[in-house]
């Protein structure tokens, strides 16, 4: 029997018993969560970084942005607060459009 001891989506284990299947899980406290989720995250991010081709990055992007979202929310905030930082931040200093890579700064 494999053992996963990881966070999954939320219908996950409604698909495993779909599956004709059993499953052992528990439901996170409030402190075990976001350490989970950011676990989680790094995972996605794994497996983007060894995605093959377009559709398999963008399956992976897709799972990252799903966790931030619900990432936003343990820190009291939702995507939308988060979307705005993102433009003041992109408005100050900035997006990654233009593709500039810094060799060095001369003091």
């Amino acid at each position: 029997m494999p053992v996963y001891n990881k966070l999954v989506r939320d219908k996950i284990p409604e698909i495993i018993r779909q599956d004709n299947k059993k499953c052992t899980t528990e439901i996170l406290d409030e402190k075990r969560y976001p350490i989970e989720l950011k676990k989680k995250l790094r995972e996605e991010l794994d497996e983007y970084l060894l995605a093959k081709d377009d559709s398999e990055a963008i399956e992976e992007l897709a799972d990252m942005l799903e966790i931030i979202h619900s990432l936003a929310k343990t820190h009291q905030a939702d995507i939308k607060q988060v979307e705005k930082v993102r433009l003041e931040k992109a408005k100050e200093r900035g997006g990654f459009e233009q593709r500039i890579f810094l060799i060095e700064v001369e003091d």
